[in-house]
């Protein structure tokens, strides 16, 4: 079975000129097939104060009202997404930069109504992902470049976290590659204590996962980010990586970020 590695990249990386044109030299010269996943979410958030859309933040995760998809749309599948395909052709990476509603790659179902409205925020199933579409652009020698926008099928654009995508993306795929998900992000991995860079925390075990975010090892955003690597090992991605965007080159070695295992 052929490897596939599924990259999801965020936090300031993004927003760096510098560091974002490193990690895309070290994503094209990784070995075999790949594909690669992107937010945007402080770029969205600084044109939308520009347009006078104020971000709205619940626990982390952004509220989408229509004027909000409208902002995270122009930026992740635009600005962005575009920017980055032309980086990664420039460097000799064949991209194609795509939503979740081109060749209905991804498809969402907008989240319900419960304690808070999100609005036009998509949440994903184990049949969103076309495992075939995604597998069909690398046989043709495409690196295809998600971004976190989807749609639902009835022509409803939604957003969905990209961690998320990147979750559901190598999981899907996991039926026909040997796939492993790779988190990069600021910092080295998941750190005991944030503010120390040598106090990296290499491997987490499931069974560890409860008491890690009992102690406030892990905390905030890297809780969901850790519930959606565990539950991809468990169906079926060999293995999950979290670690530091300019250290992607050490993946294949051992010392890269924290690995979690089941």
């Amino acid at each position: 079975m052929k490897r596939l590695s599924v990259i999801k990249i965020g936090g300031n990386v993004i927003d760096n000129s510098e560091k974002l044109h490193q990690f895309l030299l070290d994503f094209t010269a990784l070995p075999g097939d790949k594909i690669l996943i992107h937010g945007g979410g402080k770029i969205a958030t600084e044109l939308g104060v520009s347009l006078g859309v104020e971000a709205k933040m619940v626990d982390g995760r952004r509220i989408t009202d229509i004027e909000t998809l409208r902002i995270v749309t122009m930026v992740y599948a635009g600005l962005i997404n575009k920017n980055m395909v032309a980086q990664l052709q420039a460097k000799g990476c064949n991209a194609i930069g795509l939503t979740g509603a081109d060749g209905n790659i991804i498809k969402a179902v907008k989240r319900p109504v419960k304690e808070i409205d999100y609005g036009f925020v998509g949440d994903l199933d184990e049949a969103s992902v076309s495992s075939v579409t995604l597998d069909s652009l690398l046989r043709a020698g495409l690196t295809p470049v998600l971004c976190a926008i989807t749609h639902d099928g009835d022509s409803q654009l939604l957003n969905t976290n990209a961690d998320t995508i990147a979750s559901a993306v190598a999981v899907a795929m996991s039926s026909l590659y040997e796939t492993v998900l790779v988190y990069c992000f600021e910092k080295r991995g998941v750190m005991r204590d944030v503010e120390d860079d040598n106090s990296l925390v290499p491997e987490i075990r499931m069974a560890e996962f409860e008491g890690l975010k009992q102690e406030g090892v892990v905390s905030g955003g890297m809780i969901p980010k850790l519930h959606n690597a565990f539950e991809a090992i468990k169906s079926g991605v060999s293995a999950v990586y979290i670690g530091k965007a300019d250290e992607l080159p050490q993946i294949n070695e051992q010392g890269f970020g924290t690995r979690l295992i089941i």
